[in-house]
């Protein structure tokens, strides 16, 4: 149901035909850019927020050389984005990535040292050519890192996580000094506190934005997939194409996301106030798996859900106010072997379309589940596959444990 002006998601790497690319590249860092953009509906619009920029007088030939000064935090505000600045910059990278031979065409997108044997984490999208078409997801045949000092080297893909768009590179650290970024917690990231991103915006290099968390927790659909990328954080930081695959800094100067996607109305093609970045936490894990195996795997229960509400559980009579609805079971999946039924028809109810008479989830292995994102949640950062989970479960005005025994997550498709 879509509530508001038509809205879409962008991801923010770089595209170059063959024939300008090598020009482009010369004149501005990553080369031009070609928007890739995936379609989303049903968001409610907002107003662009605003970034107010103040600009000291230019200095006068007497101050060549001065050091600049920013202005010292209010009382009890440590945020100090210069300070970020100077401390991470040199571990934020910009990546070119070449696809097809001989170089038919580039991206361009942002990444950040993590380890100092030469581990990079960027955007899934940013190194493959997923979300661009509808047909097989191709790796880039050559990458590049590009460091603040302009001096360039080749990068190896470890692998990437489509799911939750995440990439990993290394490169030789011979090639180059080091300065990796430390990784903070997302999941103890609030609403409101300051945040700072770095990247490589339209191809200009060591640009920093900055604004506050306006959002945790979003599940947003994925730019690489046909599954959603739960626990997102939506900032007003502004993000523009090229800082797919940045750092999303918290006020200590620690990763907490990884920058992905902006959303724009249907008629616009630039930020407008929302940006989301993959949670650190999914990252970190992201990266953990793909260092071991070279792969993530997922677990998969085979449902669709939507929120179970309390005036929704009052009129249809469930034995529980929050909850997880199940609309649909698929056929052969593990809901399906552990008798899981889905919703039998479909209703209206205060102006929402609602499809009861099936099972309603109210906690898995013993963990409240509150709505449907806490499904996708719960099975996607505690569960594997292989694992059995205990799923409690109403129908109507019963309750009963059914044991699944989780399926791996097909690939996207």
């Amino acid at each position: 149901m879509q509530n508001g002006p038509p809205s879409r998601l962008q991801c923010a790497p770089v595209r170059t035909s063959s024939a300008a690319a090598l020009a482009l590249i010369a004149a501005v860092v990553g080369g031009a850019l070609v928007l890739v953009v995936a379609l989303s509906a049903g968001w409610l619009h907002s107003s662009p927020t605003k970034t107010v920029v103040v600009r000291a007088p230019a200095p006068s030939a007497g101050d060549a050389g001065a050091p600049v000064v920013a202005a010292k935090p209010l009382l009890g505000n440590g945020f100090q984005p210069a300070q970020i600045f100077r401390t991470r910059a040199a571990g934020v990278v910009t990546i070119i990535s070449y696809f097809d031979a001989p170089a038919a065409s580039a991206g361009q997108g942002s990444g950040f040292v993590v380890s100092a044997d030469g581990l990079i984490l960027t955007n899934a999208h940013v190194v493959t050519t997923a979300g661009q078409t509808g047909g097989s997801t191709t790796p880039a045949g050559t990458v590049y890192v590009e460091f603040s000092d302009g001096d360039r080297v080749t990068a190896t893909v470890v692998g990437v996580d489509l799911f939750d768009d995440v990439g990993l590179l290394r490169i030789d650290p011979k090639q180059h000094a080091l300065d990796p970024v430390p990784l903070g917690n997302s999941s103890r990231v609030i609403v409101g506190e300051p945040v700072a991103a770095i990247g490589s915006p339209f191809g200009n290099a060591d640009s920093l934005s900055v604004g506050v968390v306006s959002a945790i927790r979003r599940s947003i659909p994925s730019l690489t997939s046909n599954y959603d990328l739960v626990d997102a954080i939506q900032t007003d930081a502004p993000i523009n194409h090229g800082n797919s695959g940045g750092p999303l800094f918290d006020a200590r100067g620690r990763a907490i996301g990884i920058n992905a996607q902006i959303r724009s109305s249907g008629t616009g093609s630039g930020f407008e106030g929302v940006g989301f970045a993959v949670p650190i936490d999914s990252a970190r894990r992201s990266m953990d798996q793909l260092l071991k195996t070279g792969g993530v795997r997922y677990a998969y229960v085979g449902i669709k859900t939507e929120d179970l509400t309390p005036a929704v559980a009052k009129k249809f009579g469930y034995a529980a106010t929050r909850g997880a609805l199940v609309d649909l079971v698929n056929a052969g999946s593990a809901a399906e072997k552990a008798g899981i039924k889905a919703g039998t028809r479909d209703a209206v109810y205060e102006g929402l379309g609602v499809k009861v008479g099936g099972d309603a989830i109210v906690a898995i292995d013993d963990i409240p589940v509150s709505g449907a994102q806490d499904v996708v949640r719960i099975v996607t950062t505690r569960l594997v596959p292989g694992e059995t989970a205990r799923f409690t479960v109403v129908r109507g005005r019963h309750r009963r444990v059914v044991n699944v025994t989780l399926d791996q997550r097909p690939p996207p498709g």
